[in-house]
């Protein structure tokens, strides 16, 4: 196995449970994890020091994740970052919304603990060839 460069992955989560389970998921694979429980928390730590990936919950307290989502990607600082949504909205058209807010992908809680790093991976290696 040939060692790989640490990314930096930011989880905007209210949730503090879903946020120390996400987080410590993938510190124990290798990834840095930084994070924010709002969306404008969110926008303020992107904006701070992007990160290479952004896991972001859709139902947030004050702005939501489609929102921030959306002000991220107009953002020349932080339109390139990839934000995948993990979220327990599953109803029918939320998915095609939260993608069309700009997000890379659309993941349901409950988190699967046992793919979450491997489905980033892939996110992240499909950016880094589009780059």
């Amino acid at each position: 196995m040939t060692p790989m460069t640490m990314h930096t992955i930011l989880i905007v989560e209210d949730n503090p449970f879903n946020m120390e389970l996400a987080t410590d998921v993938l510190e124990h694979v290798g990834f840095a994890v930084r994070q924010a429980a709002t969306g404008e928390a969110g926008i303020a730590e992107a904006l701070r020091l992007p990160p290479d990936l952004i896991l972001m919950d859709v139902a947030l307290p004050g702005m939501d994740g489609l929102t921030a989502t959306h002000q991220l990607k107009q953002n020349p600082q932080t339109r390139a970052i990839p934000i995948v949504f993990l979220t327990s909205h599953a109803m029918y058209g939320d998915k095609d919304r939260a993608l069309a807010a700009g997000g890379a992908l659309y993941l349901t809680k409950p988190l699967n603990t046992r793919t979450l790093a491997d489905t980033l991976r892939a996110v992240l290696a499909g950016q880094e060839r589009k780059s």
